[in-house]
């Protein structure tokens, strides 16, 4: 009976932990760039973005689309990044953990 109320105490520790680390990937930024950042986007870990800067040399209207892939082309990284940075941070949080690999949390 130990041993379940064990497993308790850590279940609810891991929430608590799992709670304040999705309240810091809100405040934690990552930056993705492209064309050699002529675009830099700026976004939390969690995804919401929150800056875009763009080189004034791109404001050319007849060169309107390739702005537009550089801007996706700068969310696109950030956006790994900011995956990237979310996946270490639940990594550090579930060291020591028995879980099989592969598994993601939250579930």
């Amino acid at each position: 009976m130990r041993d379940i109320m064990g497993i308790m105490k850590q279940a609810q520790a891991m929430q608590e932990k799992m709670a304040s680390l999705q309240s810091e990937l809100d405040h934690v930024e990552v930056a993705g760039s492209s064309g050699g950042g002529a675009v830099a986007v700026r976004m939390t870990a969690k995804g919401q973005l929150k800056g875009i800067t763009l080189d004034p040399s791109l404001m050319n209207p007849d060169e309107r689309e390739i702005l537009e892939d550089l801007i996706v082309a700068a969310v696109n990284d950030a956006r790994a990044k900011a995956e990237a940075t979310a996946q270490e941070k639940m990594a550090e949080l579930t060291k020591g953990l028995p879980l099989p690999p592969g598994m993601k949390l939250p579930f």
